[in-house]
C-alpha cells in the first residue's frame, strides 16, 4: 500500500522527497499540479513511482467528480485537507483491489495526458504562427501604403 503524506503548501518551501501539488481552491479543486501555487496542497511519498501513480490517479478522481461532491463555500469553493486526503486514500485503496486493472487506467491516462500536452503545444505554436501572419500581414499593407 502506497504511503502518502498531504500538507498545505507553504509558498517557498521546497521539498526533497517526490512530491506533486493538489488546487484547494476554484472549480478544479483536486487537480494535481507539477508546480506549486499559493491555493494547493503538496503531496509527498517515498518513491517517483509512487508519485506518477497518485499523480495520475488524482488526476482521474478530479476528472471524474470524485472531488467535487467535496467541494464548499459559495463564492470561491474549496476542498478541505481531510476531505482530499481521505478521497485520495479511498481512491487508492480501491486501486490496490484491482491493482493489475488500474495500473492499466493509470498508464492509459499518462499516455493521454502527455498527447494531450503535446496537441496544446502545437496548438500554442499555431496561434503564435497566426498572429505573426497577421501581423506580417498589416505591415505589407502599411509600407505599401507609404
Amino acid at each position: 500500500m502506497s504511503t502518502f503524506e498531504l500538507k498545505t503548501h507553504q509558498i517557498g518551501k521546497t521539498y526533497s522527497q517526490p512530491h506533486f501539488f493538489i488546487l484547494n481552491k476554484g472549480q478544479n479543486s483536486g487537480k494535481p499540479l507539477t508546480n506549486p501555487c499559493p491555493n494547493c496542497f503538496v503531496v509527498t511519498v517515498p518513491t517517483e513511482e509512487e508519485k506518477n501513480t497518485l499523480y495520475h490517479l488524482s488526476m482521474m478522481l478530479q476528472i471524474g467528480g470524485f472531488y467535487a461532491y467535496y467541494l464548499r463555500g459559495s463564492v470561491i469553493p474549496f476542498i478541505s485537507i481531510d476531505d482530499c486526503r481521505n478521497t485520495l486514500k479511498d481512491g487508492l485503496k480501491s486501486a490496490q483491489n484491482i491493482n493489475d486493472q488500474m495500473q492499466k487506467h493509470i498508464k492509459a491516462v499518462e499516455v493521454i495526458s502527455k498527447k494531450e500536452k503535446e496537441l496544446q503545444n502545437v496548438i500554442d505554436k499555431m496561434s503564435v504562427l497566426k498572429v505573426a501572419y497577421i501581423r506580417n500581414c498589416f505591415k505589407i499593407m502599411q509600407s505599401k501604403e507609404a
